[in-house]
């Protein structure tokens, strides 16, 4: 009895062993198909859309335009880089701005670039948030 008992034993580790490695060869079996999926579908995948290239310099800006960080009018008013477009409207009224305006993509959001004339000066002004969902601010000022 004890000999049956031995063998029963033995054949019931190896069925337990076997079990185990038929496991675990399920799980490599997985995680490989899963691997092997992932590596498929993004080479079969249709491109992700191409990142929208933000130049420096908006293209409306008139080529050799200067930049200036402040911008001081005959009457001692002035405008500087991260005034809001109220602050402007206020300091050189809405008649200064000669009504052509642009929109394109800027770094954080979208990119405004309004054209003004005031005090005998032409200038443009590109206004952008600096931060994500942040108010437009003046991020240049260009002499043309």
């Amino acid at each position: 009895m004890d000999a049956l008992r031995i063998r029963l034993a033995s054949a019931l580790e190896w069925l337990v062993a076997a079990a185990f490695l038929i496991a675990t060869l399920a799980v490599v079996s997985l995680i490989l198909h899963d691997m092997r999926g992932t590596s498929i579908r993004a080479a079969g995948a249709s491109p992700a859309p191409a990142t929208v290239v933000v130049a420096p310099i908006p293209a409306t800006v008139p080529l050799g335009a200067v930049s200036v960080p402040v911008l001081t009018f005959s009457d001692e008013r002035s405008i500087r880089d991260g005034d809001t477009a109220a602050i402007v409207a206020t300091r050189v009224g809405r008649g200064a701005d000669t009504g052509r305006e642009e929109v394109d993509a800027g770094r954080l959001g979208q990119r405004l670039t309004r054209f003004y004339e005031y005090s005998g000066f032409r200038f443009v002004v590109v206004y952008e948030p600096f931060e994500r969902g942040g108010t437009p601010r003046i991020s240049a000022i260009y002499l043309p």
